[in-house]
């Protein structure tokens, strides 16, 4: 039996990266998925998933909107009936500024997706899920949140603050059936990451990218999205609170000037 069939699944962030990768696996697995980002292309997520003979539902949405956030769930219930997995994925990089010119609002609207964001598609899962007495909640975090060096000030900032919101939902759900786990990627080829593989290629050094961990290499968005399809599945049923790096190793180290063998 495929890990999620007959499974209704909402995944935000999902026209690109990670977001996409996740929801064509859920699909595959058996999920009927809704869809959900801002960009245009989540319109061609759900037409990938459709002709891979698998059920999805497009939908334009804010992540940082609470409206939209709950007609989004909303809508998982309408066509599907009810909502078991939530995949809280969308997010903004908020570029890599100097930090001293850094606004207030330049805090907000990072904040705004990527932490207020997550919090209010728990919210709003849980709304569906609690009275079901079960439901997987998986949410985008990452190594920026663990530890400084991966990410700007904002994004670290409200990545660390995922983790933590992570640890806080499940201990306030408890016994409630619902699991609410992170996933900390480390460095992964995606839209996000673009300007850097960008960079990167245009001087010929695409092959350092991901040098610092110990696989020696980038990760890509299918190797997020097989953790995704783990925390949401029943193989992960005694799994809650926690925040999973995925990240080629980068995080078991502190920075050293040389290797030893």
């Amino acid at each position: 039996m495929k890990r999620l069939d007959g499974r209704a699944a909402l995944i935000t962030g999902a026209a690109s990266g990670i977001g996409r990768a996740s929801a064509l696996l859920f699909a595959r697995e058996g999920a009927r998925v809704v869809v959900c980002d801002r960009a245009d292309a989540v319109d061609e997520t759900a037409a990938m998933i459709a002709g891979d003979g698998g059920t999805a539902v497009a939908l334009k949405m804010d992540a940082s909107s609470e409206a939209d956030v709950a007609a989004a769930v909303d809508r998982a219930v309408s066509e599907f009936g009810t909502l078991d997995a939530l995949y809280a994925n969308a997010g903004v990089s908020g570029g890599f500024r100097n930090f001293l010119e850094l606004s207030a609002q330049d805090w907000m609207e990072v904040l705004g997706v990527n932490l207020v964001g997550v919090y209010l598609a728990i919210k709003h899962a849980a709304r569906v899920m609690v009275p079901n007495k079960k439901g997987a909640i998986v949410c985008t975090a990452s190594v920026a949140g663990l530890r400084s060096g991966a990410g700007g000030a904002p994004y670290s900032a409200s990545k660390a603050g995922v983790i933590s919101l992570t640890q806080t939902s499940a201990n306030l759900l408890a016994g409630t059936g619902v699991r609410v786990n992170a996933i900390c990627p480390g460095i992964i080829e995606t839209g996000m990451t673009k300007p850097i593989f960008d960079h990167a290629k245009s001087r010929g050094t695409e092959g350092k990218i991901g040098q610092l961990n110990p696989l020696k290499r980038y990760g890509h968005p299918e190797e997020i999205a097989a953790m995704a399809l783990f925390l949401a599945s029943d193989e992960a049923s005694y799994v809650n609170g926690q925040a999973f790096a995925v990240d080629g190793g980068l995080s078991s180290s502190h920075p050293v000037a040389g290797r030893w063998g």
